[in-house]
């Protein structure tokens, strides 16, 4: 057949194929926003299977089945929220790309959940409620049922709407809302509860403070003096030798206490052994590396984007070995308690702290690039030294705490290091103003604009800290009673 060569027809052709190509940019447009849920929950139905392999015949498998599947859900969300604060501060401060910060997170997470994750989880997440007062069998279990969906639940939320919250406060507020719905307000521990409470003013103050005082340090001795190359190849050694001890110490005491067990104080001699050592081996190093570098920050920013990778490494891996055990602690409590072992302490099988790390890393894969752009850019803006100083703050006051016996949470002692970071900077640039007579008679609106930390970020991660173990204590509450009702 001959081919029409009418021009009209070729332009109604090309038109028709324009629509199509529109129609399937629409397509992949509507499409692409689902394929990250669908991942997630192919990963649910996978877990879901392995579980029933798990627990085929037991009684009760089906609750086990139910349990894991949610323990997953628990897992993808912790990886989307909670990751963030230990990547984002070297994202934003440029030290690694987004794909980089992705993969060693994964990694470094897994790895401290597998390998020095709890191995024991106590009655009822750590104390909270009274295990005698849920002495039922089945009323534990759908206690510890009602509180894993509901800081999950808690947790999208928080996500979904940008804010970084506490993964061990929401299972403890969980935890309290099913006890309190099970055996009334007498089963829970309400002094350790008013510890934890007292922990969201202190942890972030004292990561603020403390750095902001380190990047205080690093203006006076480093940034704002005539030679910085100088200046940094004196410091710069005795920083890296710093954060080496710290991590060591930190390492000790928090990531591998489940496989070696030391006190602090011994822990805190082969820290300082560590950091003298570190300092000594960097000195020559950086002493080459700053060779024929400009007396500039940019200069500064190179020589720290190393050890700020390294501190972001052990961060996740301690971050793995502890909050991943304690979001996995009700799954394994309902397991513990279905093979009728009942509610006094629970053993985290393999399998069940393997759905802990992968899901962690299947949701920080999934979910966690925009969370680690908020906390890594979105709060203040971070180069290489202020994410450093962020990033050391957060080991060095999870190691006061502990040794004050402070409940903390590493998330809010990151976000407030991340915040005093922001607020030292806006006093620092008030404090060159003032110097600058001529600067104070800026305009109201335009001294408000250069404000260098977001209010609107503070005031909602502020407001979710706040509501987080009460939110997430009214939705297991609910949650546990709807359980409750249905199994009557």
């Amino acid at each position: 057949m001959r081919r029409s060569s009418d021009p009209r027809t070729l332009k109604t052709l090309d038109t028709d194929l324009g629509r199509i190509g529109r129609l399937e940019m629409a397509t992949q447009a509507v499409a692409r926003p689902l394929v990250a849920p669908g991942i997630a929950l192919a990963f649910m139905v996978v877990v879901g299977i392995g579980a029933s392999v798990f627990t085929g015949g037991q009684p009760l498998g089906l609750v086990v089945v139910a349990a894991a599947v949610i323990g997953a859900y628990m897992a993808l969300n912790i990886g989307a929220n909670d990751v963030a604060n230990n990547m984002g501060p070297a994202v934003g401060g440029r030290a690694l790309s987004m794909g980089a910060a992705l993969v060693i997170a994964a990694v470094c997470e897994t790895a401290g959940a597998l390998l020095a994750g709890g191995e024991v989880v106590g009655t009822v997440s750590r104390g909270i409620v009274a295990p005698e007062s849920l002495a039922d069998n089945q009323t534990f279990i759908w206690a510890m049922m009602a509180a894993l969906i509901a800081a999950a639940l808690w947790i999208n939320l928080a996500t979904w709407l940008g804010a970084p919250v506490s993964t061990t406060h929401s299972v403890v507020g969980g935890v309290m809302g099913a006890g309190i719905a099970a055996a009334g307000f007498g089963a829970v521990n309400w002094p350790v509860m008013g510890m934890i409470a007292a922990s969201w003013v202190i942890s972030p103050v004292m990561g603020g403070v403390i750095a902001a005082g380190f990047l205080a340090f690093l203006n006076a001795r480093v940034i704002h003096v005539p030679d910085k190359i100088a200046a940094a190849r004196v410091w710069v050694p005795v920083l890296i030798g710093v954060m080496v001890g710290t991590f060591t110490v930190y390492m000790a005491i928090k990531g591998l206490n489940r496989v070696v067990s030391v006190g602090l104080p011994v822990a805190l001699g082969i820290g300082g052994l560590a950091g003298v050592a570190t300092a000594l081996v960097m000195r020559p190093v950086v002493a080459r590396r700053s060779a024929g570098m400009e007396n500039r920050n940019r200069s500064l920013k190179a020589l720290f984007a190393a050890p700020l990778v390294f501190a972001a490494a052990l961060l996740s891996f301690a971050h793995g070995a502890n909050d991943v055990a304690n979001a996995v602690g009700p799954l394994a409590a309902i397991v513990h308690a279905v093979q009728g072992g009942g509610g006094a302490g629970a053993a985290i099988p393999l399998w069940v702290m393997a759905i802990g790390a992968v899901g962690l890393s299947v949701g920080l894969m999934l979910f966690g690039p925009r969370m680690i752009r908020m906390v890594g850019s979105e709060i203040t803006k971070l180069n290489a030294m202020r994410a450093w100083c962020v990033a050391l703050a957060a080991a060095i006051t999870v190691i006061l705490a502990s040794w004050l016996g402070l409940p903390v949470s590493s998330t809010h002692i990151a976000i407030g290091g991340i915040f005093g970071v922001g607020f030292f900077r806006e006093w620092y640039a008030e404090r060159v103003l003032r110097k600058d007579r001529g600067a104070l008679a800026l305009p109201v609106e335009e001294r408000a604009r250069r404000k260098l930390v977001r209010r609107s970020h503070f005031l909602t991660i502020l407001a979710a800290w706040v509501i987080t173990v009460p939110a997430s204590a009214v939705v297991s509450a609910g949650v546990f009673l709807l359980l409750d009702r249905i199994t009557l």
